[in-house]
C-alpha cells in the first residue's frame, strides 16, 4: 500500500550510491547476497533478545536490497539477478519471524507461525500471478472496484519493513503485532487470488474470442 508513496523519494539517493558503487565494479549480485547475509545475521541476535544490534542488520539488509535493484537498473537488470533477489527475500521474511519465536518460544512461536503461514498466501499469490501475467502480457489485474485495487497491496515492503521495526522497538508486543500484520496478509492473499483469478480468465477468454474470430474468417 505505502510502496507507490516511498519508492519514488528513495530512488534517487538509492542512484547516487549505486554509480559510485558500479564505478568500483560492485555488482548487483553481490549486493544482494551481501543484504542477504546481514539479515541472516539478525538470527542469532533476535534469539538472544540482542534487539537493537539486530534492527540495524534488518535495515542494512533492505537498505541493500533496494541497492541492488538500482544498480541493477544502471546496465540491464539480469533474470537470473531477479530470481536471486526475490528468493532471498523470502528466505529472509521467514527467518526474522523465526528469530523472534527463537527468543520467546512460550510466548511468540504460535504467533510467528500464523504470521509465516500468511507471508505463504502473500507470496505465492504474488508470485503465480507474475507468472501467469508474464504468459498473458497482464500487468495490473482487472479490479471492478477501485477500492479492490487498494486494498490489493495493503501488505506490501514497506508495510512489512515498518512491521520488522516495531518488533525490535517492542518486542513484548510481537504476538499482537504479528496476528494483526497476519490477517492483512491473509486478506491480501484473499483479494489477490480473486483478482488475479479473474484478470487471467478475462485474458483467456479474450484470446478464445479472437482465435475463435479468426476461424470464422477463414
Amino acid at each position: 500500500m505505502l510502496d507507490k508513496w516511498t519508492a519514488p523519494l528513495i530512488q534517487s539517493p538509492l542512484r547516487t550510491v549505486a554509480l559510485q558503487l558500479q564505478h568500483h565494479g560492485i555488482k548487483p549480485d553481490q549486493v544482494t547476497i551481501t543484504g542477504f547475509l546481514f539479515g541472516m545475521m539478525a538470527v542469532p541476535l533476535l534469539a538472544f533478545e540482542f534487539y537493537s544490534l539486530a534492527l540495524v542488520l534488518i535495515i542494512g539488509n533492505r537498505l541493500l536490497d533496494g541497492l541492488d535493484g538500482a544498480l541493477a537498473r544502471l546496465a540491464s537488470p539480469s533474470d537470473a539477478g531477479g530470481f536471486l533477489d526475490i528468493t532471498l527475500d523470502f528466505i529472509f521474511y521467514s527467518a526474522i519471524v523465526m528469530g523472534f519465536a527463537l527468543a520467546s518460544p512460550a510466548e511468540n512461536a504460535l504467533a510467528a507461525c500464523v504470521l509465516i503461514f500468511s507471508f505463504m498466501g502473500t507470496g505465492a499469490s504474488f508470485l503465480a500471478y507474475a507468472i501467469m501475467a508474464g504468459k498473458h502480457q497482464l500487468s495490473d489485474p482487472h479490479f471492478k472496484h477501485k477500492s479492490l485495487y487498494y486494498l490489493g497491496g495493503l501488505a506490501e515492503g514497506t508495510e512489512t519493513i515498518l512491521l520488522f521495526v516495531l518488533f525490535c522497538l517492542l518486542p513484548g508486543y510481537f504476538p499482537q503485532l504479528a496476528l494483526g500484520f497476519a490477517a492483512i496478509c491473509m486478506l491480501t492473499t484473499v483479494l489477490r487470488v480473486w483478482s488475479g483469478y479473474h484478470s487471467i480468465d478475462q485474458a483467456e477468454k479474450a484470446k478464445d474470442s479472437l482465435k475463435l474470430s479468426a476461424q470464422k474468417t477463414v
